[in-house]
């Protein structure tokens, strides 16, 4: 199977649960074979972000304007931000021929089941809510109020993932290398043909 007609990938999962470090090793292990597809925020960036590469990051105004002209294939609100998937972002990587790697949050991916487009869903977790809530806390970015938060919409998020039908495979992150190795396997098989790593 080519990459340019390899079906779209979607990784989705908790904050915290690692779905960001297993897309950038695969990212960085296949560089000619997949390509990111950069969502636009109107959440305000990290230390260490830049425009362009782990986001758009836009205003509300703009982002909503774009959104009504049908210039997003998904969006949704986040903890009060608005999160979406242009036409264009999704493009970009297909013009470049490569499996087009998209990083979104439930409603995303509720409105992408909704499209024609026939991607491929990859569900990432923690072993449990307490192992999520000691990474999140580790991160050293979140509030307890915001933390309270991320929790109660990973609850949300873990319900929907043991819906049947709603992925086509759950990688459980409790060791990084299993869950890359298992991840890798799983995209090898179901997405693209991968040489072993």
């Amino acid at each position: 199977m080519s990459a340019s007609t390899a079906r779209p990938l979607v990784l989705f999962g908790p904050s915290g649960c690692g779905k960001s470090t297993l897309k950038n090793r695969l990212l960085k292990d296949h560089p000619d074979k997949f390509g990111f597809s950069i969502s636009h925020t109107t959440r305000r960036p990290r230390a260490g972000e830049a425009d362009g590469r782990e986001y758009y990051f836009t205003d509300r105004e703009a982002m909503q304007k774009s959104i009504d002209a049908g210039e997003f294939i998904e969006s949704a609100v986040y903890n009060g931000n608005l999160y979406g998937t242009s036409k264009k972002a999704v493009q970009d990587v297909l013009n470049l021929g490569k499996v087009c790697v998209l990083d979104i949050d439930m409603q995303g991916v509720i409105n992408l089941k909704n499209t024609n487009l026939n991607c491929y869903y990859v569900f990432v977790k923690t072993p449990s809510l307490e192992e999520l809530e000691k990474r999140l806390r580790a991160r050293g970015t979140e509030t307890e109020e915001s933390l309270s938060k991320r929790l109660d919409i990973a609850k949300e998020e873990l319900a929907f993932a043991d819906t049947p039908g709603n992925f086509n495979s759950i990688i459980i992150n409790d060791d990084l290398e299993r869950a890359y190795s298992e991840f890798h396997d799983t995209i090898s098989e179901n997405v693209i043909g991968l040489s072993s790593s």
